[in-house]
Protein backbone atom coordinates (compact mmCIF):
# COMPACT_ATOMS: atom_id res chain seq x y z
CA UNK A 1 0.00 0.00 0.00
CA UNK A 2 1.05 3.31 -0.78
CA UNK A 3 0.39 6.84 0.91
CA UNK A 4 -0.39 10.04 -1.04
CA UNK A 5 -0.83 13.67 1.27
CA UNK A 6 -2.35 16.67 -0.69
CA UNK A 7 -1.56 19.80 1.32
CA UNK A 8 -3.89 22.62 1.10
CA UNK A 9 -4.01 26.13 -0.37
CA UNK A 10 -1.54 28.28 0.47
CA UNK A 11 -0.14 25.84 2.90
CA UNK A 12 3.16 23.02 2.45
CA UNK A 13 4.48 19.60 2.24
CA UNK A 14 5.58 20.72 5.74
CA UNK A 15 2.07 21.65 6.90
CA UNK A 16 1.18 20.10 10.87
CA UNK A 17 -1.15 17.87 9.53
CA UNK A 18 0.99 16.16 6.80
CA UNK A 19 3.76 16.20 9.32
CA UNK A 20 1.27 14.37 11.95
CA UNK A 21 0.13 11.38 9.50
CA UNK A 22 3.54 11.36 8.11
CA UNK A 23 4.91 10.15 11.85
CA UNK A 24 2.04 8.12 12.62
CA UNK A 25 1.97 5.96 9.40
CA UNK A 26 6.14 6.07 9.59
CA UNK A 27 5.37 3.83 12.73
CA UNK A 28 3.91 1.87 10.69
CA UNK A 29 6.04 1.40 9.01
CA UNK A 30 4.69 2.88 5.56
CA UNK A 31 6.10 5.94 4.25
CA UNK A 32 3.76 8.90 3.15
CA UNK A 33 4.56 10.42 -0.08
CA UNK A 34 3.69 14.80 0.41
CA UNK A 35 4.23 16.29 -3.02
CA UNK A 36 4.88 20.59 -2.64
CA UNK A 37 1.91 21.62 -4.75
CA UNK A 38 3.73 25.24 -4.72
CA UNK A 39 6.22 23.92 -7.10
CA UNK A 40 7.86 25.37 -9.22
CA UNK A 41 5.87 28.22 -8.66
CA UNK A 42 2.94 28.83 -6.03
CA UNK A 43 1.94 32.21 -8.98
CA UNK A 44 1.17 29.74 -11.91
CA UNK A 45 -1.01 27.24 -9.26
CA UNK A 46 -3.46 24.72 -11.22
CA UNK A 47 -5.75 22.18 -10.08
CA UNK A 48 -4.53 20.56 -13.21
CA UNK A 49 -0.71 20.87 -12.37
CA UNK A 50 -1.45 19.94 -8.96
CA UNK A 51 -3.27 16.50 -10.66
CA UNK A 52 -0.46 15.98 -12.90
CA UNK A 53 2.24 16.36 -9.57
CA UNK A 54 -0.22 14.11 -7.39
CA UNK A 55 0.46 11.07 -10.35
CA UNK A 56 4.28 12.09 -10.70
CA UNK A 57 4.85 11.75 -6.66
CA UNK A 58 3.33 8.88 -6.26
CA UNK A 59 4.45 6.92 -9.72
CA UNK A 60 0.61 6.54 -10.05
CA UNK A 61 1.56 4.09 -13.82
CA UNK A 62 4.13 2.56 -11.93
CA UNK A 63 3.30 -1.25 -10.21
CA UNK A 64 -0.60 -1.81 -9.29
CA UNK A 65 0.48 -1.20 -5.23
CA UNK A 66 -3.01 0.19 -4.06
CA UNK A 67 -3.00 3.79 -3.11
CA UNK A 68 -4.94 5.91 -0.26
CA UNK A 69 -4.86 9.56 -1.13
CA UNK A 70 -5.53 11.58 1.55
CA UNK A 71 -6.48 15.46 0.62
CA UNK A 72 -6.56 18.52 3.58
CA UNK A 73 -8.86 21.52 2.05
CA UNK A 74 -7.78 22.47 -1.24
CA UNK A 75 -6.13 19.18 -1.38
CA UNK A 76 -9.31 17.48 -0.58
CA UNK A 77 -10.74 18.73 -3.98
CA UNK A 78 -7.80 17.73 -5.82
CA UNK A 79 -7.93 14.24 -3.71
CA UNK A 80 -11.64 13.89 -5.57
CA UNK A 81 -10.35 14.55 -8.88
CA UNK A 82 -7.06 12.45 -8.05
CA UNK A 83 -9.17 9.41 -7.11
CA UNK A 84 -11.49 9.71 -10.28
CA UNK A 85 -8.86 9.45 -12.59
CA UNK A 86 -6.94 6.59 -11.03
CA UNK A 87 -9.96 4.57 -9.68
CA UNK A 88 -8.44 1.47 -10.59
CA UNK A 89 -5.25 2.58 -8.05
CA UNK A 90 -7.21 4.53 -5.76
CA UNK A 91 -8.22 1.84 -2.68
CA UNK A 92 -9.62 4.28 -0.14
CA UNK A 93 -9.88 8.47 0.16
CA UNK A 94 -9.41 10.50 3.61
CA UNK A 95 -10.82 14.17 3.48
CA UNK A 96 -9.72 16.56 6.13
CA UNK A 97 -12.03 20.11 5.88
CA UNK A 98 -12.50 19.46 1.79
CA UNK A 99 -12.81 22.14 -0.53
CA UNK A 100 -15.54 20.54 -2.86
CA UNK A 101 -16.90 23.83 -4.03
CA UNK A 102 -13.31 25.54 -5.19
CA UNK A 103 -15.31 29.28 -4.39
CA UNK A 104 -13.49 31.66 -6.44
CA UNK A 105 -15.22 34.76 -4.11
CA UNK A 106 -14.16 32.82 -0.62
CA UNK A 107 -11.05 32.38 -2.17
CA UNK A 108 -10.45 35.65 -3.16
CA UNK A 109 -11.37 37.30 0.60
CA UNK A 110 -8.49 35.13 1.81
CA UNK A 111 -6.21 38.27 -0.38
CA UNK A 112 -6.92 41.84 -0.68
CA UNK A 113 -9.50 41.64 -4.02
CA UNK A 114 -12.50 40.14 -5.01
CA UNK A 115 -13.07 37.44 -8.34
CA UNK A 116 -14.01 40.66 -10.61
CA UNK A 117 -10.90 42.64 -9.69
CA UNK A 118 -8.46 39.33 -9.82
CA UNK A 119 -9.74 38.05 -13.02
CA UNK A 120 -8.93 41.99 -14.46
CA UNK A 121 -5.59 42.17 -12.76
CA UNK A 122 -4.33 38.64 -12.82
CA UNK A 123 -3.28 38.76 -9.55
CA UNK A 124 -4.08 37.96 -5.80
CA UNK A 125 -1.44 38.74 -2.92
CA UNK A 126 -2.42 36.42 -0.03
CA UNK A 127 -0.04 35.42 2.81
CA UNK A 128 1.31 31.73 2.19
CA UNK A 129 1.07 29.93 5.64
CA UNK A 130 3.74 27.49 4.04
CA UNK A 131 5.95 30.30 3.12
CA UNK A 132 5.44 32.87 5.77
CA UNK A 133 4.79 35.41 3.97
CA UNK A 134 2.55 37.69 1.20
CA UNK A 135 2.88 36.17 -2.08
CA UNK A 136 0.04 36.18 -5.09
CA UNK A 137 -1.12 33.73 -7.74
CA UNK A 138 -2.93 34.26 -11.41
CA UNK A 139 -6.41 34.04 -12.13
CA UNK A 140 -5.69 30.96 -14.09
CA UNK A 141 -6.19 28.57 -10.79
CA UNK A 142 -9.74 29.89 -10.85
CA UNK A 143 -10.02 29.37 -14.37
CA UNK A 144 -8.48 26.03 -14.85
CA UNK A 145 -10.81 24.78 -11.52
CA UNK A 146 -14.08 25.44 -13.37
CA UNK A 147 -13.57 22.19 -15.32
CA UNK A 148 -13.63 20.16 -12.28
CA UNK A 149 -17.02 19.53 -9.99
CA UNK A 150 -16.95 17.47 -6.69
CA UNK A 151 -20.47 16.99 -6.77
CA UNK A 152 -20.52 15.76 -9.99
CA UNK A 153 -17.49 12.98 -8.57
CA UNK A 154 -18.68 9.85 -8.67
CA UNK A 155 -16.40 7.66 -6.59
CA UNK A 156 -16.93 4.15 -5.87
CA UNK A 157 -14.10 3.60 -3.25
CA UNK A 158 -15.06 3.83 -0.02
CA UNK A 159 -14.58 8.05 1.71
CA UNK A 160 -13.92 9.09 4.85
CA UNK A 161 -14.39 12.80 5.61
CA UNK A 162 -13.04 14.99 8.61
CA UNK A 163 -14.87 18.25 8.98
CA UNK A 164 -15.12 20.88 11.29
CA UNK A 165 -18.74 22.61 12.86
CA UNK A 166 -16.82 25.95 13.17
CA UNK A 167 -14.73 25.88 9.84
CA UNK A 168 -14.93 29.36 8.62
CA UNK A 169 -12.70 28.29 5.43
CA UNK A 170 -14.96 25.62 4.08
CA UNK A 171 -18.92 25.45 4.62
CA UNK A 172 -19.37 22.80 6.54
CA UNK A 173 -23.27 22.59 5.37
CA UNK A 174 -21.76 21.70 1.75
CA UNK A 175 -19.92 19.01 3.55
CA UNK A 176 -22.69 17.65 4.96
CA UNK A 177 -24.90 17.76 1.75
CA UNK A 178 -22.62 16.43 -0.79
CA UNK A 179 -21.52 13.19 2.04
CA UNK A 180 -25.11 12.71 2.50
CA UNK A 181 -25.39 11.95 -1.30
CA UNK A 182 -22.78 9.39 -1.09
CA UNK A 183 -24.10 5.86 0.57
CA UNK A 184 -19.77 5.11 0.44
CA UNK A 185 -18.92 8.77 3.05
CA UNK A 186 -18.38 8.17 6.45
CA UNK A 187 -18.44 11.61 7.74
CA UNK A 188 -17.12 13.02 11.35
CA UNK A 189 -18.66 16.32 12.12
CA UNK A 190 -16.39 17.99 14.41
CA UNK A 191 -16.36 21.03 16.98
CA UNK A 192 -13.33 22.12 15.96
CA UNK A 193 -12.10 24.40 12.65
CA UNK A 194 -10.33 24.68 9.80
CA UNK A 195 -7.19 23.76 10.95
CA UNK A 196 -8.55 20.60 13.03
CA UNK A 197 -5.60 20.61 15.07
CA UNK A 198 -7.58 19.82 18.59
CA UNK A 199 -9.45 16.79 16.59
CA UNK A 200 -5.71 15.23 15.39
CA UNK A 201 -5.59 12.23 17.96
CA UNK A 202 -9.56 11.18 17.06
CA UNK A 203 -8.97 11.55 13.74
CA UNK A 204 -5.92 9.40 13.64
CA UNK A 205 -7.81 6.87 15.67
CA UNK A 206 -10.83 6.91 12.72
CA UNK A 207 -8.42 7.26 10.17
CA UNK A 208 -6.35 4.27 10.86
CA UNK A 209 -9.12 1.93 11.51
CA UNK A 210 -10.49 2.99 8.10
CA UNK A 211 -7.26 2.64 6.22
CA UNK A 212 -6.40 -0.54 7.45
Amino acid sequence: MRVLYLHGFASSAHSSKATFFKEKLASKGIAMVVPDLNEPDFSTLTVSRMLQQAGAAIQIEAGDDPVVVIGSSLGGFVALQFALRHGARVQRVVLLAPALEFDGDRLSNLGDRGLDEWKASDRLELFHYGYGRPMSVHYGLYDDSRQYNSFDAHLTQPVQVFQGRDDTAVDPVTVERWAAQRPNVELHMLDDDHQLHRSLDYIWKEAERFIF
